[in-house]
């Protein structure tokens, strides 16, 4: 018999904000696991998950790292994603295709910007999760005051299951609500296992009041829960296992459990809940035309993240239905193209494992399919359907690139490629006036690694710009303009005439294209061509040359020639009434705005207030975070160069900020000004 048939399958991802110690429970997961033989350190450079070299110099992870682990019977897909803003489609692209997440919090920090930022993408792909407050050893570190911090910022109800035993430097185990026991662990050694102890006295109190309250949230998930407790009965451990799990899978509730991963405490418990209370791939409710988890089924699965290897690309895909193996034919839905499949491999971290099948639940890597990207549909050809695509932010800052040689130059298109294959997050246009070539990304971070891997795989050297801000232009009001193309030239004549409406939309609404054509008055199959052309001219707006967005167009009427007419002339004619619509509709110039958050000592308050004040700011709200004060503010991107100098010379060095793209804004005429003269 095929043991994967019969297994039970947990596929989860651990996401968090940068530092509050994802990696370190990663590494003590795939430690406890049997996975890993020896414990990965972060400060060290020798983790399992963070094995890109970028990534164990900086301590930071930049990839997200899928591997397979064990737990008492059950197959855990684990996914370690990035915290850090400027990789935010690593732990988009994971929560896509992921049942279930665990989030660490830090237990002095609590809810950080990114947290809620992930926490909303879960939200968006309705994904179950569990909650792991950790650094509880840490001094200022208050496990009950983050789970007060999650309900308040996140809108979320939370139950903890669990209590510390001891604070700070003397927290050494945890009281497990559910079956109200301590386990304490004696010794940081990880090889030591915990005891079961009875609750200290000094918490009897304390414990049973949240085990009543544990109680009172859990039992209206389950009818015979809920009788027993209407009943004074006592409810089994059991019996509140079953109604948290149902609680997870229908997101009524967000379990919260305790500990320290750098300090061993706190691991096997939260291993035992991803069983107990995550979903397997049949638990999940899934989204609208999302099949359900079914391995007999037809086909279907979602690309949801692409490697470039020496020879071709690996693309990982979460299988959602039937089975896939060496040698089938697969349709990219996406694209429309049939490819084999060469090769299929389960993923351990930098280790890949060649299977000889994948079936439903799977997360794996499949070789052999040459155009697949991320978000692309894979599916059985007799069996056609279309996934929910993955959603990509918009990149807010451009770098320009140039090669240091000619032999550089060759090279340098293929990279440039590689990585946008790689990261859809990223994208490159050509300026036409200074001949450069721009690429954008979410932050300075991220372009950072991109050039570094630009020089250390591919082996080109490359000039680079100084940062510039990813200005957009758009409409300030309705016009509507005719074009005719024509030209003549001896041989077959062009000929295409466009009527175009164009008006302003909100911001973040994008390119809206609508035909309003009747009675032939330009031929079904020239219209895309006509979107086309509008499309392109919206590359290079007409203020500063970025390009234009938020704005409606529509095809009104046309006139055709039935020998001259073509979809390049109609592309042509659309393209250039594109470009005189631009100019006639009052442009103007958009800037991305900022969501940021300084935490400073409250001594430094008032200066950090004024200084983001200068910078054109908003400060938006203040609340204590510990012995410190953070502050919320939106700030132009703009003014946040070099920002973090100007906070450690105002704060003696103690302030931090994190800041991630909020939207776009009209910005000030002086600032257009600028942007006009130097762009």
């Amino acid at each position: 018999m095929n043991p994967r048939s019969s297994r039970q399958l947990r596929n989860i991802g651990v996401i968090a904000h940068v530092d509050a110690g994802k990696t370190t429970t990663s590494e003590r997961i795939l430690f406890y696991t049997g996975e890993n033989h020896r414990i990965g350190d972060v400060h060290n450079g020798n983790t399992r998950m963070d094995y890109d070299p970028q990534e164990r110099r900086r301590g930071i992870t930049i990839n997200s790292a899928a591997i397979t682990v064990h737990w008492k019977g059950v197959q855990i897909n684990l996914i370690d994603t990035p915290g850090h803003i400027d990789f935010n489609i690593e732990v988009n692209r994971s929560l896509r295709v992921l049942d279930g997440a665990v989030v660490v919090f830090d237990g002095v920090a609590g809810v950080e910007p990114q947290t809620e930022t992930n926490w909303r993408l879960a939200d968006k792909y309705r994904v179950p999760r569990i909650a792991f407050i950790n650094k509880l050893d840490r001094v200022g570190a208050d496990f009950l005051r983050v789970v007060g911090m999650m309900e308040e910022r996140l809108g979320t109800t939370v139950v903890p299951l669990q209590l510390p035993v001891g604070t700070e430097g003397d927290f050494r185990g945890v009281v497990d609500l559910i079956t109200l026991q301590a386990l304490v662990w004696d010794r940081d050694d990880a090889s030591q296992p915990h005891r079961s102890l009875p609750v200290p006295p000094e918490l009897v109190e304390l414990a049973d009041h949240h085990r009543a309250r544990l109680i009172e949230a859990v039992v209206e998930q389950d009818e015979q829960a809920l009788n027993a407790y209407l009943n004074g009965e006592p409810l089994e451990a059991a019996l509140l296992r079953r109604c948290i799990r149902r609680g997870v899978l229908s997101g009524a509730f967000v379990p919260a459990l305790a500990g320290s991963a750098f300090r061993n405490r706190g691991v096997e418990p939260l291993l035992d809940a991803v069983v107990d209370f995550l979903p397997a791939p049949k638990d999940v409710q899934r989204a609208e035309g999302e099949p359900a988890s079914d391995p007999e089924g037809p086909f279907a699965a979602l690309a949801f993240k692409v490697v470039a290897e020496g020879h071709g690309s690996m693309v990982f895909v979460r299988v959602y239905r039937g089975r896939l193996r060496r040698g089938d034919a697969v349709l990219d839905a996406s694209t429309g193209r049939v490819e084999r499949v060469s090769r299929l491999y389960e993923v351990h971290a930098d280790d890949h494992v060649e299977v000889d099948e994948l079936q439903a639940g799977d997360i794996a890597a499949i070789v052999g399919l040459k155009e697949t990207l991320t978000g692309h549909t894979l599916c059985d050809p007799a069996h056609p359907l279309h996934l929910e695509e993955i959603s990509v932010p918009e990149p807010v800052i451009d770098v320009a690139v140039e090669p240091r040689t000619r032999e550089d130059a060759q090279g340098l298109a293929k990279a440039l490629q590689t990585l946008l294959r790689e990261d859809p997050s990223l994208r490159m246009r050509h300026d036409a006036e200074s001949g450069q070539t721009i690429l954008s990304g979410m932050g300075e971070l991220q372009l950072e690694v991109s050039i570094e891997k630009l020089r250390s795989r591919h082996g080109v050297e490359v000039q680079v710009g100084r940062p510039q801000v990813a200005y957009r232009e758009t409409l300030g009001r309705a016009v509507e303009v005719h074009h005719v193309h024509k030209k003549q030239t001896g041989g077959p004549g062009q000929f295409a005439e466009v009527w175009l409406r164009f008006e302003p939309l909100a911001r973040g609404e994008g390119i809206r294209f609508e035909s309003r054509i009747v009675g032939g008055a330009i031929p079904r199959e020239f219209v895309p061509a006509v979107e086309a052309g509008v499309r392109r001219a919206a590359q290079t707006g007409v203020v500063a040359g970025f390009p234009c967005v938020d704005f409606a167009v529509t095809l009104v009427d046309g006139g055709f020639h039935e020998r001259d007419s073509s979809a390049m002339a109609f592309e042509l004619a659309a393209a250039a009434a594109a470009r005189e619509a631009f100019a006639k509709a009052e442009p103007q110039v958009l800037e991305p705005v900022m969501a940021v958050e300084v935490v400073t000592p409250a001594e430094h308050l008032g200066d950090c207030i004024g200084d983001l004040h200068r910078r054109r700011g908003i400060v938006r709200g203040q609340q204590a975070r510990g012995q410190a004060v953070a502050i919320d503010a939106q700030v132009p991107l703009k003014e946040m160069f070099g920002y973090i100098g100007n906070l450690r010379a105002l704060s003696s060095g103690r302030a931090q900020y994190t800041m991630q793209f909020d939207h776009y804004e009209v910005a000030p005429q002086k600032v257009t000004a600028e942007v006009v003269m130097h762009g």
